[in-house]
């Protein structure tokens, strides 16, 4: 399972696609199919990427809580399933296109973050990233608060 650690800043071409960090790319063995899957945040303005194999975990976690025969799961199942994309980087350079749509409902234009998360990694539009920094004391107090 790969371990996404730091901030990666990207630029958009033309046509929608990213280049993947190297240092993203080098985390996974040279002639492995990298396979990820894209879905929107449903907190913040951001896109979260996870490996194929770490989404089909996270999805199977999600599934495993709900009854499909109940109508409110069966919605949330369906709503939870939208805005999504399969996406394998191409070739050495490991050129990626992300869906247009789902560049536009993070505000992207021509310049992204990829933002490690542990297990997932973030997208932002790079504007958007650098405004959602939390202020140190209020991560401090959060800190205390959830750990202390």
């Amino acid at each position: 399972m790969a371990t996404f650690i730091g901030e990666y800043r990207v630029k958009i071409d033309d046509k929608g696609r990213v280049i993947l960090p190297a240092q993203i790319k080098y985390l996974f063995p040279e002639g492995q199919t990298i396979r990820f899957v894209i879905k929107r945040d449903i907190y913040q303005k951001c896109l979260k990427v996870f490996t194929y194999s770490q989404w089909e975990e996270e999805s199977a976690k999600v599934l495993s809580r709900l009854n499909l025969y109940n109508r409110k799961h069966a919605e949330f199942w369906r709503e939870y399933m939208r805005d999504r994309a399969i996406v394998e980087p191409e070739g050495k350079l490991g050129r990626m296109s992300i869906p247009k749509q789902m560049l536009q409902g993070i505000a992207a234009e021509r310049e992204i973050i990829f933002a490690g998360c542990d297990h997932f990694m973030e997208i932002w539009a790079k504007e958007i990233y650098e405004a959602a920094r939390m202020d140190n004391s209020e991560f401090t107090a959060l800190a205390e608060e959830l750990l202390g």
